[in-house]
């Protein structure tokens, strides 16, 4: 079948964006900086409402800050960071934490990688001790690099080159940006890391696995200077590093509608998919079109999804209940440090054509931008993200997720833009 993409240059008009952010408030959260003397930056948060901790590192590195023929790398850090270090064995940091009680794993996507623990209290010493380690003296071997590469290959293999609708999303951010940070999917391209050296990976975990370019944050139930004491004992002697090369996010104006189409012989159904580019985030539109992908399709991520819209959404009710042209329309906004998007896409029952179905979604586009959404779409979609910043909190695996996505969205408390 065959995949429709299109992509707009300008931002919605958002009627309701003051009302949006007037009414929100921000939860208190009692966090303590602390910058070491080899520049590591780390944020505790003393917690005692049950006895866990939780121990995350966020290094400023993501797949934006590749080059041309040098895609993947960070993604490939994240399974190069679990091969062991000087005092921890292959695969040992996961048997470690898990006979001890804990959960664990790390994330990559373009402006960002992160590692996280999640234990008993008891075994914070350990968590940090895990961290500083693979910080200080990760094993970058041949045998280590061509393992994790294979992996790497394998998860494109299963989720982009082998699956239905898979490269749609590689697809569209090719077509949408012109900044080759954003340009290029995470997961990197079989070429790429094929062509990747020993010497490549030693290079890239040199000039950004340093503690200069990280952000250690602590959660949980521990006393302050006590974990600080720990902290520093053991991530302190990590040398520091030559700041990484600034990353420029600037995206050249688009003059025009960019349009594609993608045949996709592993899909049973047409496809459209519609992107704006937008704001960055950490600003007050960005916010509004968290609120406007739950009003509009049900959203799908960040603080505004998981459940505001659902099938009340107006794509919902307008293109699969009243005029039964899709099986399934969504929306949501997606945050980033430079130019974000927003995304809408809808899948056509048998015999709607695509045309008339694209015709459909800017209709309910058009409707936004002349009409200020309901007071009750507007409340549910708020509903829909306390739900979800609650649920959060629920879950002790992910007990300093929360914070580091206020720290993420404070402008008091984010990285430079480099």
């Amino acid at each position: 079948m065959r995949l429709h993409i299109k992509v707009l240059g300008a931002a919605l008009l958002l009627a309701f964006a003051g009302s949006a952010l007037a009414q929100s408030r921000n939860p208190h959260v009692d966090l303590k900086e602390t910058r070491l003397g080899n520049g590591l930056r780390v944020i505790t948060v003393e917690d005692h409402n049950a006895p866990v901790i939780a121990v995350n590192v966020t290094y400023n590195v993501g797949s934006r800050n590749e080059k041309p023929g040098r895609t993947g790398f960070a993604h490939l850090f994240e399974h190069m960071m679990f091969q062991g270090s000087e005092n921890v064995g292959k695969a040992e940091h996961f048997m470690l934490v898990l006979n001890n009680g804990g959960t664990m794993n790390g994330t990559t996507n373009e402006d960002r990688t992160n590692y996280f623990e999640a234990m008993p209290a008891n075994q914070l010493e350990l968590a940090l001790f895990l961290e500083a380690d693979r910080m200080r003296s990760l094993a970058v071997t041949q045998e280590n690099l061509d393992n994790q590469r294979n992996a790497v290959q394998e998860e494109r293999r299963i989720g982009l080159d082998n699956a239905a609708y898979g490269k749609s999303g590689e697809v569209q951010q090719e077509l949408m940006y012109d900044n080759f940070g954003y340009k290029h999917d995470t997961v990197g391209s079989m070429d790429d890391l094929n062509a990747a050296s020993v010497e490549d990976v030693k290079a890239f975990f040199k000039m950004y696995y340093a503690p200069n370019n990280a952000t250690l944050t602590v959660v949980g139930d521990f006393k302050t200077p006590e974990a600080l004491a720990l902290v520093k004992r053991l991530f302190e002697a990590i040398p520091r590093q030559p700041d990484p090369p600034a990353f420029d996010p600037t995206e050249p104006e688009q003059k025009a509608e960019r349009r594609t189409s993608v045949d996709d012989v592993l899909a049973r159904a047409y496809r459209v998919a519609i992107a704006y580019k937008t704001v960055a985030g950490n600003t007050p539109d960005f916010y509004a079109l968290q609120v406007l992908g739950s009003v509009l399709g049900g959203g799908g991520g960040g603080g505004f999804g998981g459940g505001g819209g659902g099938g009340s959404s107006r794509l919902n009710q307008k293109l699969s209940r009243d005029k039964q042209l899709v099986t399934n329309a969504s929306s949501a906004a997606r945050e980033a440090r430079g130019v974000g998007g927003f995304y809408i896409t809808a899948t056509p029952r048998r015999g709607v054509d695509t045309k008339d179905l694209e015709a459909a979604i800017y209709e309910e586009v058009a409707r936004l931008q002349k009409e200020p959404i309901a007071d009750w779409e507007l409340q549910k979609a708020k509903s829909g993200a306390r739900r979800s910043r609650l649920a959060e909190f629920a879950r002790s695996r992910q007990h300093d997720w929360p914070v580091r996505g206020l720290l993420r969205r404070s402008k008091s408390h984010q990285y430079p833009d480099r």
